[in-house]
């Protein structure tokens, strides 16, 4: 009897074997996801065949004439269905004093080929930067030889003085760089255009701050599983308290800038504003979301060491299949082709 009951107590080793049997077990979430997909690609066709994203990317003049490209004459439009290969560039007649009518631009807008870098205080200047570059400032009717001949000048040339513009990288717009004439430009130009194209905006001006997160998040992905190799039990605490001080870190980044914001006596422009409560929405949820953690890290801290053994597991499953290694560059890749095409189709969708 004692013999039966000692081996009743000791559990004997589970022969591990495939199942034979396999059969799908999610079938409803991937019918949501299989129209969530067929969705997505019905919204991309869509805008790829009503929009017109090359007159967003490349601009257009007030006649119809996309820059950069040959175009076709519309009816009603005088100026329209000019050879704009060589004129690249989106120039504004009064980048100064813009004026806004039904939330457009009303100052005429020209298609130039290259921007004035320097300032041209005379309709002389406007001349000879025209027979000197090539490009041409004033509406297209008028001949550069009559800038200073014609009586109604004033009217179809920038107002004066012209400030010094460069071209903005990829949507080449001429963009004044005089301190006065940039924040009106830019107030105007930010003010009153729809939420679609301060999203644009908004990823257009931290590019360069999106593109480097993305490096730093492969960059950790990488070390992240290189280390497995070598310290699986202080992989874990690092990982913890990575995960704590990164927590306060946003929650305390996020209230200070709300609290910049708040009393800095010169915002004026709408997206400021709306950043500002944005900035106090996310430092609420993100304190939310750093309290549940930290709670959830304090309750469950005595299984760190089922966590360690997790991560051994890991750790032999690498050494068995090492292209492993390479899979947050694969995610990296599949991520920024998504991203590329979410910005083209919602490109597409703002100018349909």
């Amino acid at each position: 009897a004692e013999y039966l009951v000692s081996a009743e107590r000791t559990p004997r080793k589970r022969e591990w074997r495939p199942q034979i049997y396999r059969k799908c077990t999610d079938t409803t979430w991937l019918f949501l996801f299989f129209l969530f997909w067929t969705g997505l690609l019905f919204i991309m066709g869509y805008s790829m065949v009503a929009g017109a994203t090359g007159r967003l990317l490349f601009g257009y003049d007030s006649f119809g004439n996309v820059c950069g490209k040959k175009n076709s004459p519309v009816e009603g439009a005088p100026l329209s269905g000019q050879d704009m290969t060589l004129k690249r560039h989106v120039f504004f007649m009064n980048s100064c004093n813009p004026e806004v009518k039904d939330v457009r631009l009303s100052s005429t807008i020209l298609c130039v080929s290259s921007c004035p870098e320097e300032q041209l205080d005379t309709l002389e200047e406007v001349q000879l930067f025209a027979d000197k570059n090539g490009s041409f400032l004033c509406v297209y009717s008028l001949n550069s030889i009559n800038y200073t001949q014609n009586p109604n000048a004033d009217s179809l040339c920038p107002r004066l003085p012209v400030p010094p513009s460069k071209s903005f990288p990829l949507f080449n717009r001429c963009v004044p760089q005089t301190p006065e004439c940039y924040s009106l430009f830019a107030s105007v130009l930010i003010n009153d255009v729809d939420t679609l194209h301060q999203i644009l905006s908004g990823i257009m001006s931290g590019r360069d701050t999106i593109l480097g997160l993305c490096i730093l998040a492969l960059a950790l992905s990488l070390a992240m599983m290189f280390t497995f190799w070598f310290i699986t039990t202080l992989l874990v605490h690092i990982f913890i308290a990575l995960i704590i001080s990164g927590l306060l870190f946003v929650c305390g980044v996020l209230w200070w800038l709300y609290y910049d914001y708040t009393h800095d006596l010169s915002i004026e422009l709408d997206t400021e504003r709306e950043n500002m409560k944005c900035l106090l929405g996310f430092a609420l949820v993100s304190t939310v979301i750093t309290a549940v953690l930290l709670s959830l890290i304090f309750v469950f801290r005595k299984r760190i060491k089922l966590t360690v053994e997790l991560f051994q597991v890991i750790n032999k499953n690498i050494s068995n299949s090492p292209f492993l290694l390479f899979q947050p560059l694969w995610t990296f890749a599949i991520l920024i082709f998504f991203w590329v095409l979410w910005v083209a189709v919602l490109l597409s969708l703002g100018t349909a």
